[in-house]
């Protein structure tokens, strides 16, 4: 049980690196403090959500359905909060 802590934990961090190093290289990535805490914020609470649906949903399909729509959800967040999807007040356009 500590050991996925542990690799949800190093995962993450990895996924935010992507961004970091991608802020050495070039001049389009534009990350603040805030975009790294937000995303943090996000990707452990999308990794907390999975790792419970995965491990306490019995029945696979029930998995697929809830892996399926979590994922779509984080995609429609990130998009909203990238460019302003939907127009919505928090949008980072």
């Amino acid at each position: 049980m500590k050991i996925r802590k542990y690799i949800l934990l190093i995962s993450l961090l990895l996924l935010l690196l992507i961004p970091l190093v991608g802020m050495q290289y070039s001049n389009e990535v534009k990350w603040s403090l805030n975009d790294f805490i937000i995303m943090g914020v996000i990707l452990l609470s999308f990794g907390i959500i999975l790792n419970k649906i995965i491990y306490h949903v019995g029945a696979f399909n029930k998995k697929i359905i809830l892996i399926s729509t979590l994922i779509i959800l984080f995609f429609l967040l990130w998009a909203e909060l990238a460019v302003g999807l939907f127009n919505s007040p928090f949008a980072g356009s």
